[in-house]
């Protein structure tokens, strides 16, 4: 006879398993096939990303990219947390909504479905962010949005935003900078920072790509 599983532990695995299959869902990958017959791997940066699929391919696929690596993000974080199966999550709500954020998150940047070499994980880290605090989503995109108008560099926009949503986040989340969701955002910063070394190395010799809106620019 084998032990059942307690409700706690079957919401914990519940939340990390679903959040993470959504997250590792590589739409640019699949998309660059299915639409134009190339592996986007092989393209640009060689990365599973919107950013690459955009200089890569143009806009007519990067953006659905970017909409759909959006999506894998807040949908998992906005809805798992009020299923049956996750009821009794250890600590509660909040806590399954950071688990299913974070396992997304992974998902995106280790996806089971492309030999667990993801992308850079900032696109489905904006749909987290979204599902999780507006406010702090605010300060995301507008401290992304500025950098971007500023320098034109995409990856210094995630960098700066990531930081800057966990810095607002201990300003609006409840509890401060001793709630959860502030120690998540903390991580999710720290997370972008790592998978974005090459881009500040870049950053830092003067090499790293500027963004151009023309995508005969991006591409390589």
């Amino acid at each position: 006879m084998m032990p059942s599983i307690s409700p706690p532990v079957l919401s914990l695995l519940a939340a990390i398993g679903l959040g993470y299959l959504s997250g590792s869902l590589p739409w640019g990958l699949w998309l660059g096939r299915w639409l134009r017959g190339v592996d986007v791997r092989t393209l640009g940066s060689r990365n599973l990303g919107a950013t690459n699929v955009y200089r890569s391919l143009g806009p007519a696929i990067g953006v659905p990219v970017l909409v759909l690596d959006m999506a894998k993000g807040a949908l998992p974080t906005w809805l798992v947390p009020g299923l049956a199966l996750t009821a009794g999550f250890p600590g509660g709500m909040e806590w399954c909504r950071l688990t299913v954020g974070l396992a997304a998150v992974l998902g995106h940047v280790f996806t089971v479905f492309a030999g667990f070499k993801g992308g850079k994980g900032a696109a489905t880290t904006a749909g987290v962010l979204m599902a999780l605090s507006p406010a702090a989503f605010g300060g995301f995109m507008g401290v992304f949005l500025l950098t971007l108008a500023l320098t034109r560099y995409i990856s210094l926009g995630s960098i700066l935003g990531s930081v800057a949503f966990a810095i607002t986040l201990a300003f609006t989340a409840s509890g401060g900078v001793r709630s959860p969701s502030f120690g998540f955002g903390v991580v999710i910063a720290v997370l972008v920072i790592l998978r974005h070394h090459e881009n500040i190395g870049r950053l830092l010799k003067g090499q790293e790509r500027q963004f151009s809106f023309t995508s005969k620019a991006n591409r390589v």
